[in-house]
């Protein structure tokens, strides 16, 4: 990869296999934690009650499971500075738990690219990486993203850059759950197939914080003159932050996220829109001392005439009682 412009690459600068140099790694404090909660109204137990999560099994204080994919994407973004929008995150792997006073490290590679028609004279390109944050206990998350970034010609790159990953069986992922008893979490009766919808809906607020407090880089979460008819472009991850927040609403006990299938973002969020979240449990299987689930998201913005418009899916297994 070519030199980094202080702007961040154009889409003509990337090369295939290079990676992208690295923002600074972030020890994980309490303070994080707060933070995050107070952004999200995330209510993920064994972060926030640190006597269930050693009760459970755990070591030292948990660092949210959401927060940590959130630092892992800001990481990466100083590929995505002059992103136009984040297509999707695929093949996504936790792999082990991150606790408080852990630091947070992120690699991206350069897997593909793929030139995208121009539009009002703007050029445009796919940038497909592959993403790998660790800790000083290895690996802890594993995924790909796509991203559409702008640039100033289309080179001609073709690369057969895939779409959202297809479901992984959930019987593949059992070995993935952390060895915690969750006899002490609260379960909940959840037929397969069935769609509840959050009662409580949330709006989005504090969107540069949580930007600036993840490193995310892409100017247009920033720079309101940069965003679709001037206005600023919420970043997609907070979206699925409050989704995650939602579903620690609907389903109490959940314990950990192992994987997504995918996470479109199908619509743009603007700071103030008001949303609400479809929870459809699609499978279940049992995994250690609970169960993982697998479930589709939908979060939509509530309009003022009180109808919707869907902004995220997101598909992800979960492990909880």
């Amino acid at each position: 990869m070519r030199p980094l412009h202080e702007l961040g690459p154009l889409f003509e600068d990337f090369e295939i296999g290079g990676t992208i140099p690295a923002l600074p790694p972030v020890t994980l404090t309490e303070a994080d934690n707060a933070l995050y909660r107070a952004i999200t109204g995330d209510q993920h137990r064994f972060a926030a009650d640190q006597a269930a999560y050693r009760a459970a099994g755990g070591e030292g204080s948990l660092a949210n499971p959401g927060l940590v994919m959130q630092y892992s994407i800001g990481q990466t973004t100083n590929a995505t500075r002059r992103a136009i929008a984040n297509l999707y995150y695929r093949s996504v792997r936790v792999l082990q738990p991150v606790r408080l006073g852990q630091t947070l490290t992120t690699t991206a590679t350069v897997l593909g690219l793929r030139d995208a028609a121009p539009k009002d004279g703007q050029h445009r390109g796919k940038v497909w990486l592959g993403i790998q944050s660790c800790t000083d206990d290895g690996p802890v998350v594993e995924y790909e993203r796509c991203a559409l970034v702008a640039g100033t010609v289309s080179p001609g790159h073709s690369s057969d850059i895939p779409g959202p990953s297809a479901p992984t069986p959930l019987a593949d992922l059992v070995g993935a759950v952390p060895a915690w008893d969750l006899s002490g979490l609260a379960g909940v009766e959840w037929a397969v197939g069935e769609t509840r919808t959050d009662p409580l809906r949330d709006h989005i607020d504090m969107a540069a914080p949580l930007a600036r407090l993840t490193f995310n880089q892409a100017a247009v979460h920033r720079d309101h003159t940069l965003g679709p008819g001037g206005r600023r472009l919420v970043y997609g991850g907070h979206v699925q932050g409050l989704a995650q927040a939602s579903l620690t609403r609907i389903l109490p006990g959940l314990a950990t996220v192992v994987a997504w299938d995918g996470c479109d973002h199908v619509g743009p969020a603007f700071e103030g829109d008001m949303l609400e979240f479809r929870h459809t449990l699609v499978e279940r299987t049992p995994a250690g001392s609970g169960h993982l689930m697998r479930f589709e998201i939908i979060g939509a913005r509530v309009n003022p005439d009180g109808s919707t418009a869907d902004l995220l899916r997101w598909t992800l297994v979960a492990w909880a009682p």
